[in-house]
């Protein structure tokens, strides 16, 4: 845990140092108590006058408010560091997760990634606020009452000492106990957010397939995991509040009745001697106790903030699988080249793409054909490096890819995902969305939309360009969607588009002229398609024929239909006899 706090500021530092001497100050003030409750038992036992006693009082008085304003300034200054580190961690782990590789995020899982960010970096800022004020606090107090107390008297000393002792025992069985279950908690949370997650990603396929039961079930079953065992930790932990009361109070029993034997046993000149010392060590002693209390309270809350913050770390010392290079520019412009490539994913056993080579020149249109699970998206996914070839080299302009800085390859990339994603804000937010080194005016934006045939339905918008589009665009229809995202990629103007089955979603008469157009549009770019329908390819200057993730032809339209049986079949599914003349 101790490593997270690297990452707070000189200022915050300066703050915990501020909030230990006001500690110390808290500390002396309430030990000071006892001091004065002693003065007054003896005045009061032995006549004194009443300006005596209140000039005692008014002091105490003044030690117990100045304990309270001090409590109070530290308070403020632990729940301002608390905050401040709740901050720095999750941009810090959020940053983190934004450089992931594919690889990483499944390594993690999103719904698991999401909870270190949220709950885990919460029960480590809880930890910090409550245990700057008590971890602190504590020790001091301890050490400073027992050091007072000390040689007063061996009987109430043994009695202090063996109740301590019964605290450390009872202390050091239930976090053995309960710390071991908080990592289950954690990993139980991980997996009820990802059925949660899952169902209301898919509650579409839920609803349509009657479904609801069965996720309810698989919710319940998990919710139950998570509650018996939080249940179980909370019930050990429920422990150590009565058993403190129970302490304490055995503790002032055990002291006064010890101290009223003593009383019996001493001669007059003793008895009141006796007296002082055993209200005075009574304080003193549930001073240590308070002490070890806060203490506890610390341990009810640091098993799972432990857990929490080696989860965070886990994140944060994840070694990156894709470095980033150091140049900016190639050696060619607008030249994708895939030499002798081979890839399998991590933990897999078979390569799904097997000796992959191709090159494409500046203003070429090459597509990538195949079956379901031939490796088409694995290939133009090595190109933006969301993997990195296991074997074989990929260059763009010329240089290996793993030599580019990743924000540069990615400058010169205008990539259309399978899936089309819309963010929350407007049309303009969506399609000029990042970073890029040319300005994207509204006139870019407004092109990029004509291009792709999204203007028939922006135009007919409220508000145009600045219509408003929900989280996941659920306010416009996939193939809507699908247009915004080909546009967010032409607004680029880009060396190298890839349309990863961008045009599936699209009915065929706007999928023909949103290519007429993209064809007019980026005659000087290179552009990648993958495709299941031939139609959408038809025109490639080369067709790339994947089966099982290898080149089992390549050529045009024409060459493949005489060479290529894969291609064939596939022409035959799809195409009528004219068609394939």
């Amino acid at each position: 845990m101790l490593k997270l706090f690297k990452n707070l500021s000189k200022k915050e530092y300066l703050y915990i140092f501020i909030s230990i001497f006001f500690i110390v100050i808290q500390v002396f003030l309430d030990l000071k108590l006892p001091d004065y409750m002693s003065n007054i038992t003896t005045l009061v036992q032995t006549g004194g006058s009443s300006h005596d006693i209140l000039i005692e009082g008014s002091c105490m008085l003044a030690c117990a408010f100045g304990s309270l304003i001090t409590s109070v300034i530290v308070g403020y200054f632990a729940t301002f560091i608390a905050s401040k580190f709740g901050e720095v961690t999750r941009n810090l782990v959020y940053k983190k997760i934004l450089n992931f590789s594919m690889e990483e995020i499944k390594e993690f899982s999103v719904s698991s990634l999401i909870t270190r960010t949220t709950n885990d970096v919460g029960q480590v800022q809880m930890l910090i606020s409550f245990g700057l004020q008590a971890l602190i606090k504590a020790p001091i107090m301890a050490v400073w009452a027992i050091v007072k107390i000390a040689g007063k008297n061996m009987q109430f000393s043994l009695l202090t000492f063996i109740a301590v002792v019964c605290l450390l025992v009872l202390i050091t069985v239930i976090i053995l106990v309960v710390i071991p279950r908080f990592k289950i908690v954690q990993k139980l949370t991980d997996n009820l957010n990802r059925i949660t997650r899952e169902n209301l990603t898919g509650i579409r396929v839920v609803r349509a397939f009657n479904a609801e039961e069965y996720q309810e079930n698989k919710f319940n079953e998990a919710n139950e995991k998570l509650t018996n065992t939080t249940v179980f930790n909370q019930r050990i932990m429920g422990v150590m509040q009565p058993f403190m009361s129970l302490l304490m109070s055995s503790l002032t029993l055990g002291i006064y009745f010890v101290g009223a034997s003593l009383i019996n046993e001493a001669n007059m000149l003793s008895k009141l001697t006796i007296f002082s010392d055993m209200v005075v060590f009574s304080s003193y002693a549930m001073q240590v106790i308070m002490a070890f209390m806060m203490l506890v309270m610390i341990f009810l809350i640091y098993p799972r903030a432990s857990v929490s913050a080696k989860r965070i770390l886990e994140v944060l010392e994840q070694k990156d699988k894709i470095f980033d290079g150091n140049l900016d520019t190639g050696v060619e412009t607008g030249t994708v080249e895939f030499r002798d490539v081979c890839f399998k994913y991590p933990d897999a056993d078979e390569y799904m793409i097997k000796n992959v080579s191709f090159k494409a020149n500046k203003g070429d249109t090459i597509a990538f054909i195949g079956g379901t699970g031939s490796g088409k998206s694995t290939l133009i996914n090595l190109i933006p490096r969301f993997y990195d070839a296991t074997d074989g080299i990929v260059l763009v302009d010329g240089v290996d890819v793993k030599k580019y800085k990743l924000e540069s390859l990615h400058e010169k990339i205008g990539y259309v995902s399978q899936k089309a994603f819309m963010f929350r804000g407007s049309v303009r937010d969506n399609v000029a969305y990042g970073k890029s080194s040319k300005e994207i005016t509204d006139e870019d934006i407004k092109k990029a939309i004509e291009v792709s045939q999204a203007d028939d339905f922006v135009l007919k918008m409220e508000k145009g360009i600045d219509s408003y589009i929900a989280r996941g665009g659920t306010n416009v229809s996939g193939g809507q969607k699908q247009r915004l995202s080909i546009a967010r990629a032409v607004s680029r103007r880009p060396e190298i588009y890839i349309f990863d089955d961008t045009f599936s979603a699209l009915d065929y008469k706007t999928d023909l002229e949103l290519r007429r157009e993209l064809k007019k549009y980026t005659k000087d770019a290179t552009t990648l398609i993958v495709a299941q329908r031939i139609g959408t390819i038809i025109g490639a200057d080369k067709i790339i024929v994947l089966d099982d993730g290898e080149v089992v032809g390549m050529g045009t339209h024409k060459e493949l239909l005489k060479t290529c049986k894969v291609y064939q079949e596939i022409a035959r599914s799809q195409l009528d006899v004219e068609e394939l003349q």
